[in-house]
C-alpha cells in the first residue's frame, strides 16, 4: 500500500449484518463493496423467487443500539413497522388456556420485525452512501487472504469475477464461504452441530372485525407460545394483522405426519385453539408446502486473520433462535468491531507500518469470544424453558421472586432475560451474574413457597378442590430449596 491509500473492504453477504456493516465502514470513510449470492431482494421480480425460510425476528436493545449507532436514525426507520411485544402469552393445555407473562417489571418490550423489510431497508440505506457499492448474484468461490483477492462467480453468466480489498469481512451466514477460506490460512477451531428438532413456518391470518376491517386474531402485544414439553409452537404479530407461526419439534415427530388426517389429528390433540385460528385448509396447505428447516449451531475461533479478514454474525456463531438474539448479537458484533476500530485509532487511510487494524481485529477475537460462547449456550437453554419450563411451578415461583426482588433492589437482582434482552451488558457477564444470583433466589423462593404453604394450611386450606394447588406449591418450594443447596455445594 502507498502512503495515504484509502482503505477498502469487501463484505461478503448482504443480509442484515452485512448491510449494517457496510453502513458503519462507509461512515468511517472506507471504500465499501458488498457481494451477495442472491438476487437483489428489493426488486419485484425477485421477491417471489426468494423462498420464505426465516423465522420472524425479535429486535431488542442490542440490535436497536447498533442501528442507532449509524447516526442515520435506522432504529427509528425499522421501528416504524415493528410491533412491540411486552411478554409471552402461554396457550396452556389442549384448549389453549391463556396465561400472560411479562418480559420485564417496567413494561420492557421486544419487537417483532419482518426480516425481509428490515434487510431491504438496510441495503437501501447503505446504497445511498456514496462510497458503497453492491453486487448481486455473485458467489464467492475462494479468497487469498494474504493478497486480499477474491474470486467470485456470476451466477447468471457463470463468468469469473475477480476483486481485491484491504479487508475481507464474512457476513455470509452459517455456511460461510469466507470462513472456509479463513480455515486455509490459520488453525481455526470449528464446531458444527444440529439439534434433533426442526421447524416449519405456518400462519394465522387476520380476522374480519365487526366493521369489516382486518383485525388481529390474538393479542398482538405478546409473543404467543404453545408449550408442549417436548415441542412447542410460537406466533409473532405482523403489521398486516397476521401472525407468523413456527412449529418446533423433533424431526421424528415431523416424520410421523404423512397426510392431512395425521396433521389434523396431531393439531387437534395438541393445538386445538390454533386450528380454529389458522383454519384447517390454510394449515394443511402451508404445512405440506413449506420446508421443514433444520437448526444448526456454529462455533468458530479465532474470528480474524492478521489485518486481512474477519467473520461476523452467523458465519462466526450461528445459534438456535430461542433467545431471539441471533440478529441482535450479529448487530452487536458490528457495533463492537466499530468501537474497537475507534479505540485503536484505525484511520480510513493507511500508512506504511500502521498495524492498528490488526490490533483491533485481535482485540475483537480476544474480547468477544466469551460473550459469543455464552449467548450460544443461553439460546439452547431457553428452548427448554420455552417449551417446558414456563409451565413449571418451580420456574413460576422463581420468576415471581426474581421480579419482586428486582423491584425492591434493582441494582442487586436483575433477571437474566432483562440483562440479555434489555441491556448491552456483555453476555458472559449476564450469564455469570445469573448463576451468582441463583442460590439466593432459590432460598428466597423456597422460603416464600414454604411460608405460603404453611400459612394456607394454618388458615384451614383443606377444601379438596385446592389440594392439587397446595401439593404443587409445596413440591415447588422443596424442589427449589433442594436445587439451591445443590448449587451451593457445587
Amino acid at each position: 500500500m502507498t502512503k495515504g491509500h484509502t482503505r477498502s473492504v469487501a463484505i461478503v453477504g448482504a443480509g442484515p449484518v452485512g448491510a449494517l456493516m457496510a453502513v458503519y465502514f462507509a461512515n468511517r470513510g472506507w471504500k465499501v463493496h458488498v457481494y451477495e449470492t442472491r438476487p437483489d431482494m428489493r426488486l419485484p421480480e425477485n421477491k417471489a423467487k426468494i423462498q420464505n425460510r426465516s423465522i420472524n425476528l425479535a429486535l431488542s436493545t442490542r440490535g436497536l443500539t447498533a442501528l442507532k449507532g449509524t447516526g442515520l436514525a435506522l432504529d427509528e426507520l425499522v421501528m416504524k413497522s415493528g410491533l412491540p411485544m411486552r411478554g409471552r402469552m402461554l396457550h396452556i393445555g389442549q384448549e389453549g388456556h391463556l396465561v400472560s407473562q411479562d418480559y420485564g417489571v417496567h413494561g420492557e418490550c421486544i419487537n417483532s420485525v419482518d426480516r425481509a423489510k428490515l434487510n431491504e431497508d438496510l441495503i437501501s440505506a447503505a446504497e445511498e452512501l456514496h462510497n458503497v457499492e453492491f453486487s448481486f448474484d455473485v458467489a464467492l468461490k475462494r479468497a487469498d487472504l494474504d493478497k486480499g483477492t477474491l474470486e467470485l462467480e456470476n451466477k447468471l453468466t457463470k463468468e469469473t469475477v475477480k476483486a481485491k480489498a484491504d479487508l475481507i469481512v464474512g457476513c455470509d451466514g452459517a455456511y460461510s464461504a469466507v470462513r472456509n477460506s479463513l480455515m486455509r490460512f490459520l488453525r481455526l477451531d470449528f464446531e458444527q452441530g444440529y439439534i434433533p428438532h426442526g421447524y416449519c413456518e405456518l400462519s394465522i391470518p387476520p380476522k374480519i372485525g365487526a366493521n369489516g376491517e382486518a383485525e388481529f386474531a390474538m393479542d398482538p402485544e405478546h409473543l404467543h407460545i404453545w408449550p408442549r414439553h417436548k415441542f412447542m409452537m410460537i406466533a409473532l404479530p405482523n403489521p398486516d394483522k397476521s401472525f407468523t407461526v413456527t412449529l418446533f419439534m423433533p424431526f421424528a415427530n415431523f416424520e410421523m405426519i404423512h397426510n392431512e388426517q395425521d396433521l389434523l389429528k396431531f393439531f387437534e390433540e395438541y393445538f386445538t385453539d390454533a386450528v380454529t385460528l389458522m383454519g384447517k385448509d390454510l394449515l394443511i396447505k402451508e404445512y405440506f408446502k413449506n420446508p421443514k428447516g433444520s437448526l444448526v449451531m456454529i462455533r468458530a475461533n479465532p474470528y480474524h486473520y492478521k489485518d486481512r479478514c474477519i467473520i461476523l454474525g452467523d458465519a462466526a456463531h450461528s445459534m438456535v433462535p430461542f433467545y431471539g438474539q441471533g440478529m441482535n448479537c450479529g448487530f452487536e458484533d458490528v457495533r463492537i468491531l466499530d468501537g474497537l476500530l475507534s479505540e485503536f485509532n484505525v484511520k480510513a487511510t493507511h500508512d506504511e507500518g500502521d498495524n492498528s487494524l490488526e490490533k483491533a481485529l485481535q482485540a475483537y477475537t480476544d474480547r468477544r469470544a466469551k460473550d459469543l460462547k455464552a449467548i450460544c449456550e443461553l439460546a439452547l437453554y431457553n428452548y427448554t424453558e420455552m417449551r417446558h419450563g414456563v409451565t413449571s411451578p418451580v420456574y413460576l415461583m422463581r420468576k415471581k421472586v426474581e421480579s419482586w426482588l428486582h423491584l425492591l433492589v434493582p441494582t442487586k437482582v436483575i433477571p437474566l432475560y432483562t440483562m440479555v434482552s434489555f441491556s448491552n451488558r456483555p453476555y458472559s457477564e449476564a450469564y455469570a451474574r445469573h448463576h451468582s444470583q441463583g442460590f439466593w433466589l432459590g432460598v428466597a423462593g423456597a422460603t416464600v413457597g414454604l411460608g405460603t404453604a404453611a400459612g394456607l394450611v394454618l388458615a384451614g386450606f383443606k377444601q379438596r378442590r385446592h389440594l392439587g394447588e397446595l401439593r404443587d406449591l409445596m413440591t415447588a418450594a422443596f424442589v427449589t430449596a433442594a436445587s439451591s443447596v445443590q448449587k451451593l455445594i457445587q
